[in-house]
């Protein structure tokens, strides 16, 4: 078997989030149907972060692994290489529907140990929202949700600085049965661009589910003065002191989000990553 990896994009409009589930249109499911196609047998694709429904990826990274006689199949009798030929095939498939939301950007052999969940060292999100201030480009409203009245950016931005670190997650994270909800995020940014609509880039080595619209909206409760700036931080103290949060959290629009980049160490390091990831966290 030779492991692939395949870096692509998708407009999340009209998914029904990245994993496969009966009788809906889901971007791991249209991906596999084409790896599918061209390979002439099934083939499992796995992600590096998956998306809920309506969430975009500009740079989203998958693995896959095939076999001497898909490959064969894919190459045909041409003087291609696998990757080169897996990459025209696909693109081929994906939009022979007239579809354009699901974009192939480059494949690439990887070694064996390279896994696209486990062996990355960080995602990054980016959420756009525009307030009273904004201008509203009418190209872009499909991707900024839209906040009535005005937003205070700089105590959002404030607050921001406070959440950043290794905590237990747990008031902004829909927790799995059995997962950590300990994550560390490295950077949480808020400003205006020049529009004045407001951005807000995060990066983690991972993010637990609705972590980043949460995050997002807890900032937005800080920023309409609902909140004290210190409001993110302390629900933070809480959850790293085992206080249960009260509550439920306020998770914003999926159709703001993307997901901007995937992270990993030098191949050499990927083993050793993916064994650090797949350890659960703790706070010490």
């Amino acid at each position: 078997m030779t492991r692939f990896r395949i870096d692509l994009g998708y407009r999340g409009t009209d998914f029904h989030g990245w994993a496969k589930q009966p009788g809906l249109r889901t971007v791991q499911g249209k991906l596999e149907d084409g790896l599918a196609r061209v390979a002439g047998t099934e083939v499992a694709a796995v992600v590096a972060g998956r998306t809920d429904a309506g969430v975009h990826a500009r740079r989203q990274v998958v693995h896959l692994d095939l076999g001497d006689e898909a490959i064969a199949r894919l190459v045909g009798r041409s003087s291609r290489t696998a990757e080169t030929a897996l990459l025209s095939r696909l693109r081929g498939v994906l939009t022979a529907d007239g579809s354009d939301d699901l974009v192939v950007h480059a494949v690439s052999e990887a070694p064996a140990d390279f896994d696209a969940r486990f062996s990355a060292l960080w995602r990054s999100y980016r959420y756009r929202l525009a307030d009273h201030r904004s201008f509203v480009d009418p190209l872009l409203t499909a991707v900024t949700p839209r906040h009535k009245g005005e937003l205070d950016a700089e105590a959002m931005a404030e607050a921001a600085d406070e959440a950043r670190g290794l905590h237990d997650f747990l008031p902004f994270c829909k927790p799995r049965e059995g997962a950590t909800t300990i994550r560390t995020l490295h950077d949480l940014d808020v400003v205006r661009d020049d529009d004045a609509v407001i951005t807000i880039d995060l990066r983690a080595d991972a993010f637990c589910h609705h972590m980043v619209r949460a995050l997002v909206g807890g900032l937005i409760r800080v920023g309409s003065g609902a909140w004290p700036v210190t409001g993110p931080a302390e629900l933070l103290a809480e959850a790293d002191a085992g206080i249960a949060p009260e509550g439920p959290m306020f998770v914003t629009p999926a159709h703001g989000l993307v997901l901007t980049g995937v992270g990993y160490p030098a191949p050499e390091d990927y083993a050793a990553r993916a064994a650090q990831t797949m350890a659960r966290r703790d706070l010490d």
